[in-house]
């Protein structure tokens, strides 16, 4: 950074006058140009402009005459040169402010500008203060002051001016822009971005292939993204062009780089560098629950696990702690493991994580679920969040390197549900509580967590209770400790209920206890012992409060929002609040955030049992689930409608009596779709078995975005299985078909076509049995997109004029736009561009008329492919760049990805194989509609555009991962990538 080009004398010479209209401005770096305040100045002809820049970039000294006409034309100047630099210099000073150009000694100079006049001073003050920066270990602050001095640039330096001085600038700047890039892109791999760098230096390497630093950084970069064959191809690549095009050797650096990638040296897995965030902070999340005021004892513990964790932020920096806590339900795990964490907690100035795991519950929390969240916490946008567990665990421990973080992970299943959530770095600590000890959690402080002492026990009870109460009646109060076992939580809830009621005295409370028949129901060991102790508090609770408890345990969600658990206890919203929170007061019920709420999944299961015991009459229970699910589905079909205006199917789906949220912002409404994901899901799944099913299953079609937008795929899918199989078992063809036309959309949107094949086969049948129009045209419309994918596109015509003539019979206009732009695809199959292009366009035109905004897109992108193939590639990329701006804007990432594909496709098809790769990079990194195939097919085009670069052997390992996923698919397009390679290897 310190080799750019200074103008300090520009930066000295004080204050121009100032127009009323505002200072003067200049821009050298892209066409020679000058502005007064935002009104752009007329710079006058070729050799005018050559002028100016001749003396904006003398750094505010005086040029002679005879260095002008010298920079103007060289060794051959016209014999009126001297009288032309003359009329020049005349011109150009009626158009600037008075005493800014002035003649000295036979010359001219430029004096008297501002601060931030000149666009190359503020390029050169930008990259010193990165430089600074940098030095001072602030790398996301550099990078950013980097992009920032980048942007000032606007195509080619002194665009247009003639000359040999301004031939030699332009050299001379952007040699120093491309070494300001280079360094802008070593940070960005010091900071973990190497999968974002590798689009970037794809272009550059393509566009300057001779320079080995951007060789050197490209590497580096595809060896961090795990691709390790493709970085050793750039080697060769680099290698070969360097022999035949200079007949030299790659330089040593370069090939010490290639060595240590063959040798997989540990030193390049991981950056030197925390991952920041270029303009702002980095998040720093306090998800810590409240420590209880009065904890008491467990001193010995306490100590024990503060040194633990604290040995963590020593400052040579060499641990990583994890600690486990195991015991019995109701034993304080979650208690003391939080009152630990907060006293820690200032070792771990860079945040706190928290998760309840629910490993006593039946459905465990899944680690890429969880992983998901704790990436959002630590600053990571949605659209940044890989799909699979690995990535999510990878992307997790990077964002994590060189911070200082705790880690609380609360009743966890087993080491294996526990292992991925670990930060794996220095600095950081997690703390783990589990009702198994975790013998096989290498590295782990364990810690078995038995009952209070008789001490301990009586100083909890004597905090709660106080003391005046307890030490008028000490006997009776070790009585009460005595038969609630010591078990910490059994002694809260005991001691707040006597608490509560100021007319008993200890002794009533013991003599309570004290019947064995009833503290042997109540207070016995294991999990009934935990459900004695839930008896205890539940007693204590007023009739609403005891209602809402049974009710909102009902919900199979790991928490509930406010608005849903209102529709539960049909209740508005702020009486739901206050029964809610006065829940929260008594510990029964947590605050999981604002706004939700969430149950220990012990407490959940004993506040079933009490809905099943004292919930009169026992219909009310079906009652209250079936108003969440009227609530989920009402809000969801709202949700569905904002997004796809014009779509009917929302005036299908079955009847609710809860009206739902309502939301006039299509972000709004996307937002609380994604929040609810996991419970609306959960919901879907209890309403198998029950009179609810067939509003389960909409409830299901109605969420497809979280299918489509690769975030929730994986709960979606499953969810979809499991309604498929209680239609069956429950004989409802209705309800069989919806479900089944749900996992067919999931099975097409991860690329497994004859499974989806199946369930669009069946999906027709039973809605054709049912007389469902609506999920029958669904299905050929599904039947006719499997029918692409296996070529056989007059079948899927006949699929989709099918779709088209239900849709159409139903006057759903949406459906019917998206039918004719799939039709389009068929045409193109069977070689009939002209029809392609036609039915595209019809489809992009019934989307505008009904008011389309998602699934416009589709309509761009169908028009995109189709003008692609017509070789029209430029009106394809219109098309294209309007569809990739509305599925960004919807947070489709897999529909983003694909058409980056389409990008890509079309940029080859023009031959500008650079641009081709940059696409197919960005395809590669945010994932596309169809799975491992459609990734096979990103990385064939990418390999093709590589080709066509020079670069054969990284294109080569591009076609082996290709024709590696396309044989574990069957994928016919397999034969294609062997042709590929065939002659390559014959070679």
């Amino acid at each position: 950074m310190d080799g750019g080009p200074r103008v300090p004398e520009q930066r000295r010479a004080g204050s121009a006058p100032v127009a009323e209209t505002g200072p003067l401005r200049f821009g050298v770096l892209g066409p020679v140009r000058a502005w007064r305040g935002e009104e752009a100045l007329h710079t006058g002809s070729p050799q005018q402009r050559a002028l100016l820049a001749a003396l904006l970039l003398r750094e505010g000294r005086t040029a002679t005459a005879a260095e002008l006409i010298d920079a103007l034309w060289g060794s051959e100047p016209p014999s009126q040169a001297l009288a032309a630099v003359r009329t020049y210099a005349s011109r150009l000073r009626k158009v600037l402010d008075p005493g800014v150009l002035v003649s000295e000694s036979g010359g001219y100079a430029v004096r008297g500008l501002g601060e931030g006049a000149l666009d190359l001073v503020t390029a050169q003050d930008l990259a010193a203060e990165a430089e600074k920066a940098r030095g001072a270990g602030d790398l996301g602050h550099a990078r950013e002051l980097l992009n920032q001095a980048l942007a000032l640039w606007d195509g080619e330096v002194l665009a247009g001016v003639p000359g040999p001085y301004a031939e030699a600038q332009r050299a001379r700047l952007e040699e120093w822009r491309l070494g300001l890039l280079e360094t802008r892109l070593d940070l960005d791999l010091e900071q973990g971005c190497h999968a974002e760098a590798v689009s970037e230096l794809t272009a550059l390497t393509a566009a300057h292939p001779l320079r080995e630093r951007l060789r050197e950084l490209l590497m580096l970069a595809l060896y961090r993204s795990g691709r390790q064959a493709e970085a050793l191809a750039v080697y060769a690549d680099t290698r070969r062009l360097l022999a035949e095009e200079l007949g030299v050797d790659p330089r040593p650096g370069l090939s010490e780089l290639q060595q240590r990638i063959l040798r997989a040296d540990p030193s390049l897995a991981e950056p030197a560098s925390p991952l920041a965030e270029p303009t702002s902070s980095p998040v720093r999340p306090a998800q810590l629950p409240a420590s209880v005021p009065d904890f008491t004892g467990r001193a010995s513990f306490v100590s024990e696990l503060t040194e633990v964790l604290s040995s963590a932020s020593e400052s040579e920096g060499r641990v990583m702690a994890v600690s486990a806590l195991a015991g019995i339900g109701g034993v304080g795990k979650t208690t003391l493991a939080v009152h630990v964490a907060h006293r820690a907690r200032s070792a771990f100035p860079d945040g706190q994580l928290y998760v309840d795991l629910q490993g006593a519950g039946p459905r465990p929390a899944e680690p890429e679920t969880v992983l998901g969240s704790f990436l959002r916490a630590l600053g990571t946008a949605d659209a940044s969040v890989p799909d699979s567990l690995e990535e999510r665990a990878a992307l997790y421990r990077s964002v994590l390197d060189g911070r200082r973080v705790l880690v609380l992970l609360d009743n966890a299943k087993d080491a294996a549900q526990v292992r991925p959530l670990l930060p794996g770095t220095e600095g950081c600590a997690a703390l783990v509580t589990s009702r198994v000890r975790m013998l096989d959690l290498a590295g782990a402080h364990l810690v078995d967590l038995d009952v209070m002492s008789p001490e301990e026990a009586l100083a909890l009870f004597t905090k709660i209770v106080g003391e005046e109460r307890v030490a008028a009646e000490r006997e009776s109060a070790l009585d009460v400790v005595a038969a609630c076992g010591f078990l910490p939580l059994a002694i809260r809830i005991a001691a707040s209920r006597l608490a509560a009621r100021r007319t008993w005295t200890v002794s009533v409370l013991a003599a309570k206890l004290a019947d064995e028949r009833r503290r042997l129901d109540e207070l016995q060991a294991g999990d009934l012992a935990v459900k004695a102790t839930f008896e205890l508090g539940y007693g204590q609770l007023e009739p609403p409060q005891a209602r809402a408890f049974r009710l909102l345990g009902l919900a199979d969600g790991p928490d509930i929002s406010l608005a849903a658990a209102a529709a539960v206890l049909d209740l508005p919203p702020e009486d739901t609040e206050d029964l809610l929170e006065s829940l929260v007061d008594t510990s029964l019920l947590e605050s999981a955030a604002p706004g939700r709420y969430r149950f220990h999944d012990l407490v959940r299961l004993y506040a079933r049992a009490c809905a099943e015991r004292d919930e009169q009459p026992p219909c009310e229970r079906e009652a209250a689930m079936s108003r969440l699910l009227d609530f989920y589905l009402a809000t969801t079909a709202g949700v569905y409608a904002i997004e796809r205006p014009g779509d009917r199917l929302v005036d299908d789906l079955e009847p609710t009596e809860h009206p739902g949220l309502r939301f006039t912002e299509a972000a709004a409404a996307l937002d609380w779709l994604y929040t609810e994901a996991a419970p609306l899901l959960a919901c879907v799944r209890q309403s198998a078995g029950t009179e609810r099913l067939r509003r389960g299953v909409d409830l299901l079609w109605a969420a497809r975005d979280l299918a489509e937008s690769g975030a929730n795929s994986h709960q979606y899918e499953t969810t979809a299985m499991a309604m498929c199989e209680a239609t069956q078992a429950a004989g409802d063809v209705h309800a069989e078909g919806r479900a089944r036309t749900t996992l067919t959309g999931v099975l097409l949107v991860s690329g497994r076509i004859q499974q989806a094949e199946e369930e669009a086969r069946l999906a027709m049948e039973c809605a054709i049995a049912a007389g469902d129009s609506t999920a029958a045209s669904w299905a050929a419309q599904d039947r006719g997109l499997i029918a692409l994918h296996q070529h056989r596109y007059a079948d899927g015509k006949v699929f989709f004029d099918r779709a088209i003539d239900g849709f159409r019979a139903a006057a759903n206009g949406l459906c019917e736009a998206t039918a004719l732009c799939n039709l389009s695809r068929a045409y193109m199959g069977m070689g009939n561009i002209a029809k392609a292009i036609e039915f595209a366009q019809h489809g992009l035109a019934v989307h505008v008329e009904v008011g389309s905004t998602m699934r416009l897109a589709n309509g761009h992108y169908a028009l995109g492919v189709a003008l692609t193939k017509a070789d029209r590639h430029a009106e394809a990329l219109n098309q294209f760049s309007e569809a990739l701006t509305i599925f960004t804007d919807h947070r489709q990432r897999l529909w983003e990805g694909t058409t980056h594909f389409r990008i890509s496709e079309a940029h080859i098809a023009a031959c500008r194989p650079a641009q081709a790769a940059q696409h197919a990079e960005q395809a590669l990194a945010l994932g596309c509609i169809g799975g491992d195939r459609t990734r096979g097919s990103v990385l064939t085009l990418l390999g093709r555009a590589l080709a066509a670069l020079g670069q054969a052997d990284r294109a080569r390992a591009c076609w082996r991962e290709a024709l590696n996923l396309y044989e574990q698919n069957g994928a016919e397009e397999a034969r294609e990538v062997r042709a590929l390679l065939s002659p390559a290897t014959a070679a």
